[in-house]
């Protein structure tokens, strides 16, 4: 999205001047890209407590309002979003509460929930705390401190596993069959939360799926008339943003939201009655929210560590840090960029597990992980700007200090949630599928693996929601992280695709080896090891200002001391210090220091050309 400018510097130079303008190009799309990022997050953050507080032995109330809770979430993804931006994985990716924490927070809550079950059936009432720092006893106090204690919990197993190496190893020896079904069951694990909440209205739902799929599939020429990058030496132009496709999901959803707000302005009843009635509750939540809070740690009482909270925040932190694994492959793979090396990925997951440490610290019911949808909408839009990421980010945590501002976004419809989740985890379905291609799928070793791994994933947590009592091995917290475990599909595909793919004998034509081919195939860049090496080294690699910080010898921050670089090692960070020290040409950024990451291979002949020049 930035233009190259060239020619003699000077007051009012044609080439200063389509420069300027194409700087302020730049910051425009940069600020739509982060709003159509917003929207699909705000939308994920939804589900997740609309979900959760609902199954809380005691849901806040006054003493802590759902817009404050969504506050806290929001402030604590927006900074775990620029960390991961910046000093995590370096790719576009927007952090979230997962589904792999909401199915384990539910599991607690539905445990905790068992002491009240006299107050939900109307034996009893549930006294409310009306001041915000009371004292109160019972499962009232432990609900939610107990579901952030695992959040809490969480963070610090994944910066374990993160500073030990542990998943930087695994990613790389996960080959297609493992990658496969695991990215395919990521996306097919949403379908009942999709569909639950497209059933509020059909058409609404169906509507944002059809706009959303004219826009990015059969539209995608449209440009914008008025913003065009300058043509090196000549005087033309030529149009650089595809409107229709970049923006393919914000135009949708925003003009579906102004379609249900004529609705309800003309009092026509379009939501199903239940449904409706339980977004009113929640949006009314909001009415009394303050304008400015700043969220501090310990604000709602200390999360509450038990044996209980720390079997499931174990659960959390596998769950999650499988699921983030996979959303770095997948978001590779859509930017077309080299393969993640292993050190970027632990720093990711360390990320990650400071941004669940402060969601834990702030009393919020979710920690941070990458979100899936956003990366899908990246694939969409076929436009991954890092730089947009950071803006939205910004806006996250402002959004988090003013619990009203942040309520606002309970008024989103309910089908819109569901369309946004039908037409994102589309695609992490669709890119595991792709991934068959690099294996032998006629291989009757791989025809099992795939099948039986991909129909566990969905059959076992079926079957424990259904009966989840057939699990009792006499501890509770055991249990707990049992059923946690089992309760996760991208665990159990992960789990068992890793387990009969290094032992079930195969040639490695039928495993997708070598590796070098699979990358090759995947149209991952230059093959060639150097070029290779170069290109990783841009995408993932710190800023040159830390870079310098860092002592010769480091290999893998933040893993210094367990990964030493070796002599060559030491030899290629002093080559690649030296070259990102070289002062830029006047209108171009430093390598690895760009403000977008976009794929190259999917922006056309002319442009990709230019961008060449």
């Amino acid at each position: 999205m930035n233009g190259v400018c060239s020619g003699a510097s000077g007051a009012g130079s044609p080439a200063l001047t389509s420069c300027s303008l194409q700087k302020m190009c730049s910051w425009m799309l940069s600020c739509c890209l982060a709003l159509q990022h917003l929207a699909v997050q705000a939308s994920l953050l939804c589900i997740f407590h609309l979900l959760l507080l609902p199954t809380l032995p005691e849901e806040p109330s006054h003493a802590q309002a759902t817009s404050e809770l969504l506050a806290c979430s929001l402030f604590a993804c927006g900074i775990s979003t620029v960390l991961q931006t910046t000093l995590g994985s370096r790719l576009p990716l927007v952090q979230i509460p997962s589904f792999e924490y909401l199915v384990p927070a539910m599991v607690l809550s539905s445990h905790l929930s068992l002491g009240t079950g006299a107050a939900r059936n109307g034996t009893a009432i549930a006294s409310t705390c009306p001041a915000p720092h009371c004292t109160i006893t019972g499962s009232q106090a432990a609900s939610l401190q107990e579901v952030s204690g695992a959040v809490l919990v969480s963070g610090m197993v994944q910066l374990a596993l993160a500073v030990s190496g542990l998943c930087g190893w695994a990613a790389q020896h996960c080959g297609p069959m493992v990658l496969a079904p695991s990215l395919s069951i990521i996306g097919l694990s949403a379908y009942k939360e999709a569909a639950f909440f497209c059933s509020t209205n059909w058409g609404v739902a169906l509507l944002l799926m059809l706009l959303t799929v004219a826009f990015s599939q059969h539209l995608g020429s449209c440009r914008l008339p008025f913003c065009a990058r300058p043509q090196a030496l000549g005087g033309s132009t030529h149009p650089s943003v595809p409107t229709l496709r970049t923006f393919s999901v914000l135009l949708p959803f925003a003009g579906v939201c102004i379609f249900c707000a004529v609705l309800n302005h003309l009092r026509v009843p379009w939501e199903s009655l239940d449904l409706a009635t339980a977004q009113l509750s929640w949006a009314n939540s909001t009415f009394h929210a303050p304008w400015l809070r700043i969220p501090y740690a310990g604000e709602w009482r200390w999360p509450l560590l038990t044996p209980r909270a720390l079997a499931v925040g174990i659960a959390m932190a596998v769950g999650c840090s499988m699921n983030s694994v996979g959303c770095y492959v997948l978001c590779g793979r859509l930017l077309r960029v080299p393969q993640l090396p292993p050190q970027a990925c632990n720093r990711g997951l360390c990320v990650e597990g400071l941004g669940s440490l402060l969601a834990g610290l702030l009393g919020s019911p979710g920690g941070t992980a990458t979100s899936i949808a956003n990366t899908c909408a990246t694939s969409l839009t076929q436009a991954g700007s890092r730089f947009s990421v950071q803006v939205s980010a910004l806006v996250c945590v402002v959004l988090g200090m003013s619990p009203r501002l942040a309520g606002l976004l309970t008024r989103i419809p309910l089908a819109v949630h569901g369309g946004v989740l039908c037409v994102t985890y589309a695609v992490a379905v669709g890119t595991g599928i792709s991934y068959f291609q690099y294996a032998d799928i006629d291989s009757g070793r791989n025809i099992f693996i795939v099948g039986f791994t991909m129909f566990m994933a969905l059959l076992v947590p079926r079957w424990f929601s259904a009966a989840p009592a057939h699990l009792a091995t006499g501890w509770v917290p055991l249990d707990l992280l049992f059923l946690s475990l089992l309760m996760v599909p991208v665990f159990l595909t992960g789990f068992l695709s890793f387990f009969l793919e290094n032992t079930v004998s195969g040639t490695l034509e039928e495993r997708g080896l070598p590796s070098n081919l699979v990358l090759q195939k995947a149209g991952a860049g230059d093959c060639h090891p150097r070029g290779e090496r170069d290109k990783a080294s841009q995408e993932y690699g710190l800023p040159a200002g830390l870079r310098r910080l860092l002592p010769s010898s480091c290999k893998a921050f933040p893993c210094c001391f367990l990964c030493p670089g070796s002599k060559e090692d030491e030899e290629k960070e002093e080559e690649e210090e030296e070259e990102s020290s070289r002062v830029p040409e006047e209108g171009t950024t430093a390598p690895g220091e760009g403000t977008h990451l976009l794929p190259q291979t999917r922006l056309g002949g002319a442009a990709a050309g230019q961008e060449a020049e």
